[in-house]
């Protein structure tokens, strides 16, 4: 399909186009955004310089469209570009992501200055669509109804040198209530395990030293060919990858998380004692409502074999406050498993109503007032728990893998920051030898506060590694060519615990 709009063809060709990717959402999302940057720059594109906010020959809008804001907030980005776009002839404006899937009809309508519209199927065409929209001179919206490639075998420009994403499957087959993503992402389609570990074993050549195997529902993986211990079997593998220090995965699903899974992470040494699952409520009721297919026995007794095959696991959470019917005796429930699971952290949400999904048309639907308070109450519960679970941490001599720009002081307080086996943040004394992110330190912990750890101490060890050496090789490199901007919101470098969880995606 094609929508016809006056725009101007000239192009500046003395020097190489810029392009800038901005990025909502989910891991999806950011997963999706480092092969759209490596597509452009494949096609020839440079990166715009650091700082250009929107000043590049191509800004790309990879969308979500779970939370609320999501439409206003792409299109008051739009409206903010375009004077920009009017005054720079030859500049281009992209949207793809889940909003383009949802609102493909709708985007040219409302910003009729956008380029190229194409969808969460078809991520590929970016580069193309470019060019046919610059040379037809009208706008080109192409949205795919099913995967054209999956998004791991298409061109990359990653922002990390040393921990990657590895996507193990896309879509999702629940039919949870408040949720609009197996509508925009399709069916589970699982990756051939042989693909998947050629990349993995490729990226560990690379000089890549932690992945996070990336899914929908992640831990359904081989239900495509009935193997239900695929995921398990999966992760036994990649402890067989030399070289590959760190295994993450994000985010599973309590129906399909087996005993064979919890075994297969605590006999498999690479394997992070680190879980992230979604309870997004307490109650039974509203469980059965939300079409979560577990309830809290089930729930609880997951937490439980986990805490006993791996007693220093750390265990983080999704929780959805408010959602529609959700009486006071229900929100209790749910403060209990808080109390029972003891999270190391938790992602909390007030209920979004999102049309097109069934929840937002069910009756109860909870006044602002009560969300507000009950979500209130819900954060102030979770932080002392998470303070009180960092303070177990105190004492404690652990090894962190070196982040870049993971800490916003601490250039302030001359320290480094770096992420434990568990995933928890920690700032550390800057030694006295050169350390590189991707490098290992051990440090003694000596204070904790909610959200991070402190090493006031000296390091005790510092580990030079592989990651190390591709992070200095990777930025020798980048010292010649124009600084740049890739994805404008997540961060990437060693994958956080769904880094963007407060604006997105509410994974399941």
């Amino acid at each position: 399909m094609t929508i016809s709009s006056d725009r101007s063809s000239a192009v500046d060709v003395s020097s190489p186009k810029t392009y800038e990717v901005r990025t909502y959402g989910c891991q999806m999302n950011v997963h999706d955004s480092e092969r759209l940057s490596g597509l452009l720059e494949e096609a020839g594109y440079v990166p715009a310089p650091e700082g250009s906010d929107g000043d590049a020959d191509v800004v790309v809008f990879n969308t979500c469209a779970v939370r609320e804001n999501a439409d206003n907030r792409l299109y008051g980005n739009l409206g903010r570009l375009a004077p920009r776009k009017a005054s720079r002839p030859g500049m281009q404006i992209a949207v793809g992501g889940c909003l383009a899937q949802k609102d493909r009809d709708t985007i040219v309508q409302k910003a009729p200055w956008v380029d190229v519209v194409f969808g969460t199927h078809n991520i590929g065409k970016l580069p193309v669509l470019l060019e046919r929209a610059r040379v037809q001179q009208e706008a080109q919206v192409e949205i795919a109804e099913s995967l054209e490639a999956f998004p791991s075998t298409l061109p990359t420009r990653r922002e990390s040198a040393y921990a990657a994403w590895v996507s193990i499957s896309v879509g999702c087959n629940n039919t949870c209530t408040f949720c609009i993503v197996p509508a925009l992402r399709g069916k589970e389609k699982d990756r051939r395990t042989g693909d998947i570990l050629a990349e993995i074993e490729a990226l560990v050549g690379e000089g890549v030293s932690e992945i996070t195997l990336l899914g929908q529902n992640v831990n359904a993986y081989g239900s495509d060919i009935g193997d239900r211990e695929a995921f398990s079997k999966l992760l036994r593998a990649c402890g067989t990858i030399e070289g590959l220090e760190r295994v993450r995965f994000t985010s599973p699903h309590p129906r399909d998380f087996t005993d064979d899974v919890i075994a297969a992470m605590a006999e498999t040494p690479n394997v992070m004692p680190q879980l992230h699952m979604p309870l997004q409520s307490g109650s039974d009721t509203v469980l059965k409502a939300m079409r979560r297919s577990y309830r809290q026995e089930r729930y609880l007794g997951i937490i439980e074999k986990v805490r006993a095959a791996m007693p220093d696991a750390a265990i983080s959470t999704d929780i959805i406050v408010g959602f529609p019917g959700e009486t006071e005796e229900d929100f209790e429930q749910t403060m209990h498993v808080v109390r029972e699971a003891r999270f190391a952290n938790a992602f909390t949400f007030q209920y979004s109503k999102r049309p097109g999904t069934p929840a937002a048309t069910m009756e109860g639907q909870i006044p602002k007032e009560v969300v507000q308070a009950r979500y209130e109450r819900l954060v102030a519960l979770q932080e002392e728990i998470s303070w009180e679970e960092n303070k177990k941490q105190v004492g404690r001599t652990l090894e962190l893998m070196v982040a870049e720009g993971e800490g916003r002081k601490d250039g302030a307080t001359h320290r480094l920051s770096g992420r434990a086996p568990d995933n928890r943040l920690v700032h550390f004394t800057k030694p006295d030898q050169d350390v590189r992110p991707g490098d290992v330190v051990t440090v003694e912990i000596t204070y904790a506060a909610p959200h991070h750890l402190l090493a006031e101490g000296a390091v005790l060890d510092v580990r030079r590694t592989r990651a190390g050496d591709a992070w200095e090789k990777r930025n020798a490199a980048e010292a010649a060519k124009p600084a740049g901007v890739l994805l404008g919101l997540p961060k990437i470098g060693v994958p956080e615990p769904l880094p963007a969880a407060t604006g997105g995606c509410a994974p399941h």
